[in-house]
């Protein structure tokens, strides 16, 4: 989101402006959104103690530095009709990872993509609605980019979602 603001206002996104540091309060604000993330500017003033001015406008900061990318609802999806999951590992050709990305975001399930070092390249999760979609979107799909050289995917049998919980407070510190 901060990227698409840079690029709209005609700057460079790879030249990303220095992270200015989160006070205690910005904290507290994050951890409120992450729970729940249709809290009212209201809420969100009353629970860190400043005025709604103050929240919105360090709310709007947080944004427009990039530091919240967005809103989202968490999903159970075996719930929404996606209970196949899994983590699929690639490896591509040196120097194909945006091209690769770019083709990734575009399959049907993908939820998280993640350029990583180790024995492979790519970490990529999705969810689709049974096991012959999964088998579809590694064989059809995904084998059918030229530059990933291999795959390996690891079924998922459950999930656990590690939202922010009051026990976690070092998160953000």
């Amino acid at each position: 989101m901060a990227a698409e603001q840079m690029a709209d206002r005609g700057e460079d996104p790879g030249q990303v402006p220095p992270a200015r540091p989160l006070d205690a309060i910005d904290r507290d604000i994050l951890r409120i959104l992450q729970t729940d993330g249709r809290a009212s500017i209201r809420a969100v003033a009353e629970r860190v103690h400043v005025s709604r001015a103050n929240a919105y406008a360090r709310i709007n900061r947080l944004v427009e530095d990039g530091v919240i990318r967005g809103f989202s609802a968490r999903v159970n999806h075996e719930r929404a009709g996606q209970g196949a999951s899994a983590y699929i590992t690639l490896k591509i050709v040196q120097n194909s990872w945006r091209t690769v990305r770019e083709q990734l975001q575009a399959l049907p399930g993908a939820t998280h993509i993640a350029l990583v070092s180790g024995d492979f390249d790519v970490l990529l999760l999705v969810h689709t609605p049974d096991n012959r979609a999964l088998r579809e979107l590694v064989l059809t799909r995904i084998q059918a980019i030229p530059e990933v050289l291999s795959t390996r995917t690891l079924l998922v049998f459950e999930e656990t979602d590690l939202g922010p919980r009051p026990d976690r407070t070092a998160e953000l510190a």
